[in-house]
């Protein structure tokens, strides 16, 4: 309730008027609903179905379109997976050709996918990852690490960066304080910071603000990056649709892989680079062949729907 009123401003939903947990109805299910373009998916099925919604109302296609173009579409990599078989077989199997038109020569996975897992050695995997974060391993962080290991390494680095943000209430977590405000953060018992915002400075040209605030009653200064007024600076050329060797962004989302390079020769289909936003992978395939003329982005890039990722001859 207290995180559906916090997102109300952003998604224009009103708070649930209805019992949800008399009626049985699945939190995750409620909010999909209200905050559809906002909120995580709660189970893998589900997840899939709300990435390639996102995918056709981003880009404007039919149930019709996407069949049609399937073997040109950039479709989210959950889509991509699901198709493979990495969730098993549904009832009835996978439909055709629609299978055959995405996956073209990708592997694909019969039976039950845990059948053909090979075996997990749970002490080897604590060590490597006591090795690599330098920092206590607990029993569920091995479990973590074994089921979703980019996101436990995504949450490690923010942790790393940020700290122990759970000791912030939520309203703190998503907002950030207002001007003025004096708030309380418990680190252990014992240890409690008293902390008062009270100033923000003007965008610099990287981009950051100053931030003053009082720490326990002593003035401290920090540079913060305005990840907001960026996005509105955002000056990055669009692809031309009717130019069919401009490839753009299918949906917003960050850079996180490029697969090729200037001058390199590619085939139709070949895999370009990878997308990241909200937890949902998108591969971007080459819709034609030919040679990278020249490469507009960069890893960690953010980019915009329609954003010019490269262009090809």
């Amino acid at each position: 309730m207290a995180v559906s009123r916090l997102r109300a401003p952003q998604s224009r939903a009103p708070p649930p008027r209805i019992p949800i947990s008399k009626r049985g109805i699945p939190g995750g299910q409620w909010v999909s609903q209200c905050v559809p373009l906002v909120s995580p998916q709660v189970t893998p099925s589900s997840k899939i179905v709300g990435d390639l919604a996102q995918f056709m109302v981003q880009n404007g296609l039919s149930r019709e379109e996407v069949e049609e173009q399937a073997d040109e579409l950039s479709l989210p990599l959950s889509v991509v997976e699901y198709l493979q078989g990495y969730i098993g077989i549904p009832h009835g199997g996978f439909p055709e050709p629609l299978r055959s038109k995405v996956l073209k020569d990708l592997p694909r996975i019969e039976g039950r996918p845990g059948a053909s897992l090979p075996p997990l050695d749970f002490e080897a995997l604590e060590k490597q990852l006591k090795e690599k974060h330098r920092d206590e391993v607990t029993p569920e962080d091995v479990l973590s690490a074994a089921m979703y290991p980019k996101v436990f390494d995504e949450f490690k680095e923010f942790t790393s960066q940020f700290g122990p943000v759970e000791c912030l209430n939520t309203r703190l977590f998503l907002e950030g304080p207002k001007i003025a405000e004096e708030f309380k953060v418990e680190l252990e018992r014992g240890k409690t910071l008293h902390i008062k915002a009270l100033a923000l400075g003007d965008l610099n040209q990287a981009g950051q603000r100053q931030v003053f605030f009082e720490l326990n009653g002593q003035l401290r200064s920090v540079l913060v990056k305005d990840t907001v007024a960026m996005k509105d600076l955002h000056f990055h050329p669009k692809a031309l649709k009717d130019v069919k060797g401009q490839v753009g962004a299918p949906m917003p989302g960050k850079v996180i892989d490029l697969k090729v390079k200037e001058g390199d020769s590619i085939e139709k289909g070949r895999p370009l680079c990878v997308l990241s936003a909200m937890k949902m992978e998108t591969v971007v395939n080459s819709p034609v062949s030919g040679t990278i003329k020249k490469i507009y982005i960069k890893t960690d890039m953010n980019l915009e729907g329609d954003d010019l990722i490269l262009e090809i001859e």
